[in-house]
């Protein structure tokens, strides 16, 4: 059986959730890291909605992948989709990501569905930061979601300045 890899850009660059044989700074091109989703479950309810990233058109995203024994393989994507597919917001897809050491690679990624009622699109910074502030989901407030997502985009060594006006506007950043 071949391996699978798995490209992270937020959460699952932190939280896999999965065990892995490898993992590796990795560039996604064509996509780029924003948050874009009204988020109904993981950080907030139908009536107050939170806000999650996606892989959204344009640009280009670095992240984490993960290599996967190919005997695990069918147990990670199945554990995969019920983590992201929970309301269909995103694609799954498998896309072309190129490893820090040169190596390409085809890994599986979740892809935010524009069509869908959940997509925020681009919003500004204080709208974000608002509804940020203010929810909170299944798997907790949305604020140590994003708060947390930034920690691990900056250790990767990458700057975000939208992310980072938004961190800079919510409650109790030390």
């Amino acid at each position: 059986m071949n391996d699978l890899w798995v490209f992270g850009y937020a959460s699952l660059i932190w939280r896999p959730g999965f065990d892995y044989e490898e993992r590796a700074k990795a560039r996604l091109g064509g996509y780029r890291r924003a948050l874009c989703i009204h988020s109904y479950v993981h950080r907030g309810t139908p009536e107050r909605p939170g806000l999650v990233f996606g892989l959204d058109r344009g640009g280009s995203c670095v992240g984490m992948a993960f290599r996967i024994a190919g005997e695990k393989g069918e147990d990670v994507t199945a554990y995969l989709r019920e983590r992201e597919l929970v309301t269909n917001v995103y694609r799954e897809l498998r896309l072309p990501v190129r490893l820090a050491d040169g190596r390409r690679v085809e890994a599986l990624t979740y892809v935010v569905d524009r069509g869908h009622s959940q997509y925020a699109g681009s919003l500004d910074v204080e709208t974000a930061a608002a509804i940020v502030r203010r929810s909170h989901g299944q798997s907790g407030a949305n604020i140590d979601y994003v708060r947390s997502c930034y920690q691990e985009i900056a250790a990767l060594g990458l700057r975000d300045g939208w992310l980072e006006q938004l961190v800079h506007r919510l409650p109790g950043r030390g």
